[in-house]
């Protein structure tokens, strides 16, 4: 049988095959047996030179007119194959509406803590950050507050190998900063401490505080009391009040106590709710960085940032913060 008797059967094969795959898989093996350097057309095409010259004309265009009708057809069973496979293998109703992913929300602590640094932007703070991992020198020491100090019996810390600890507020930073900065400095610093509360309705280990400082030529308490009344204010609503009572940390002289009140404290049954520390600048931590306590003045402040998103939401359990429940965050989206 000669080259051209064996064509349209060859062409015939072809089509069967490529019509006959189930799958991709399948078809590209039928690509292979057909139209592979190793296949069955392509033998054939290998052949025309040792054809007679007189038809060799003929059947060099036949193959080829072969060849593209299985190409083509090729082509169009894949793109059947490629669409079965999108499709689901039950029968779904395309009209029904969609599911809409869910969209994410800020999580409350992470909005509290940027109204909280808007507001002191507005008064000129930069923002600074530090080590969760620090020393004591800078946790402790270089906040007047050696090692024999009753008040560090109070933080409860973390300690690591080698006399390392987790910190107990960011006061470290304000240390790191005006260790490499000349005054004046007007800084806040947020961020994650470390004391070993047992977690309980108002306590947990990991909690977050943000801290202020400002440094400064004739800075007086009047400025601090200022700048916190408009910081919580801003945060709270304009009727909050505030209140000072002297109190007493290492690194402030002297030091108080930030009470205040509000309508929503009046709902909940108390007169007035503590809320912060602050102080001036002690002498003695300006001279541990090198500032002259002489010439420059200063203060300091610091306040947890999930008791500002309790009072300002409501929220009785501080542990409500961290249980990733969605139920609870959606509301704050």
């Amino acid at each position: 049988m000669s080259i051209l008797d064996q064509i349209e059967p060859l062409k015939e094969s072809g089509l069967a095959a490529i019509d006959g795959a189930a799958d991709l898989r399948e078809l590209d093996a039928a690509r292979v047996q057909f139209l592979g350097s190793n296949g069955r057309l392509t033998g054939f095409l290998k052949q025309l030179g040792s054809l007679d010259p007189s038809e060799r004309p003929q059947a060099g265009k036949a193959l080829n007119i072969v060849k593209k009708t299985l190409e083509e057809r090729l082509e169009e069973r894949r793109g059947e194959l490629e669409l079965k496979a999108a499709m689901p293998d039950r029968p779904t109703d395309f009209s029904m509406p969609g599911r809409r992913p869910r969209r994410g929300s800020v999580h409350p602590l992470t909005q509290v803590t940027e109204d909280i640094v808007k507001c002191f932007r507005k008064l000129g703070f930069a923002v600074a950050d530090g080590p969760e991992i620090e020393d004591d020198y800078h946790c402790f020491d270089a906040l007047n507050t050696p090692a024999d100090h009753p008040a560090r019996d109070t933080q409860d810390t973390f300690f690591l190998p080698e006399g390392r600890l987790l910190r107990t507020h960011t006061s470290s930073v304000q240390i790191r900063v005006m260790e490499t900065q000349p005054p004046p400095v007007r800084i806040i610093v947020p961020g994650r401490v470390y004391r070993r509360d047992t977690a309980d309705a108002t306590h947990n280990p990991t909690f977050h505080q943000i801290e202020g400082l400002y440094v400064d030529r004739g800075v007086t308490v009047r400025d601090l009391m200022g700048t916190v009344e408009f910081v919580f204010r801003e945060l709270l609503g304009s009727e909050v009040k505030l209140r000072f009572r002297p109190h007493y940390f290492s690194y402030t002289e002297p030091s108080l106590e930030i009470d205040f009140t509000s309508p929503l404290v009046r709902k909940m049954g108390k007169d007035w709710l503590e809320i912060a520390g602050c102080g001036m600048v002690h002498p003695k931590v300006f001279e541990n960085v090198g500032y002259d306590p002489e010439v420059w003045s200063g203060w300091a402040f610091g306040f947890g940032i999930e008791r500002i998103a309790m009072i300002r939401y409501g929220i009785t359990d501080i542990r409500l913060f961290y249980e990733n429940d969605q139920r609870f965050l959606q509301q704050f989206g």
